[in-house]
């Protein structure tokens, strides 16, 4: 199985300190060397350098797509995460922005968010509950849409 990340989900489940679910969940993860640069860069919340990770997989920057394409709006972590996710012919990409997960699904590529990588970790029991692991984050400043949260807590019975 092929699973691309995005920048976004690496940083809140770092908030949380719960990298380690993606290797349980996905054995292997693959992430474009410009969202291993844009995890390197900081901020507020500290992703561990990805190249000690030996479930990730790092993976160069494809040629540059044309001028005219679409995926030229999205920031380089974006469009290389699809870009490479399309040309590998990925199973999953793990994204949370809008505007990502709409170009990714245009291309047909099949989406999951960290809220529903949080899902699928109480699914499988490895974390006790999906909702404090949502406000957990949002303690941190990762932000989701409250009714979302409602909405998925309400699937695993919280």
């Amino acid at each position: 199985m092929i699973v691309f990340s995005n920048t976004t989900p690496l940083i809140a489940l770092a908030s949380v300190d719960a990298l380690h679910l993606l290797p349980a969940i996905f054995q292997r993860v693959h992430v474009a060397a410009s969202v291993a640069a844009e995890c390197r860069v900081g901020g507020p919340i500290i992703v561990p350098e990805l190249s000690t990770f030996s479930w990730l997989e790092i993976v160069s920057a494809p040629l540059p797509s044309a001028p005219r394409s679409p995926l030229w709006e999205l920031d380089a972590g974006e469009r290389d995460t699809i870009e490479l996710a399309c040309e590998l012919k990925a199973n999953l990409v793990i994204i949370d922005e809008k505007l990502g997960r709409n170009h990714a699904e245009f291309l047909g590529l099949k989406i999951t968010g960290t809220l529903g990588v949080l899902l699928k970790a109480k699914q499988l029991g490895l974390i006790t509950s999906f909702t404090a692991m949502a406000e957990k984050m949002r303690t941190q400043g990762i932000r989701y849409s409250p009714e979302l949260v409602a909405r998925l807590a309400a699937r695993v019975g919280e």
